[in-house]
């Protein structure tokens, strides 16, 4: 135990990629969203609160709330013919 006490205080590196610093500096540069234009519509939040994550969801106006249904090309699907059925070989070739 001894020896994990000596690194257990490190200082990060100031080019880490772990998931503590990389969540530091996304906080960091969180500035609020340029499509919310309207006083009634909330941008996510996340902040820490007694050492846990939290994250309050967005809230949307009437205006700007998303549509319940997918725009109209995702629901065109690329249309190649009759499906060729998959037909197991219970024989095995001959030789």
């Amino acid at each position: 135990m001894n020896t994990l006490d000596r690194y257990r205080r490190l200082a990060h590196a100031a080019n880490c990629d772990c998931s503590v610093c990389w969540s530091r500096r996304e906080l960091a540069k969180s500035a609020p969203s340029r499509s919310m234009s309207c006083e009634h519509c909330r941008p996510a939040q996340i902040s820490k609160v007694a050492g846990r994550w939290v994250c309050q969801p967005a809230s949307f106006c009437e205006k700007h709330r998303p549509a319940r249904r997918a725009p109209k090309y995702w629901n065109v699907v690329y249309d190649s013919g009759k499906p060729t059925p998959f037909v197991p070989i219970y024989e095995p070739f001959e030789d």
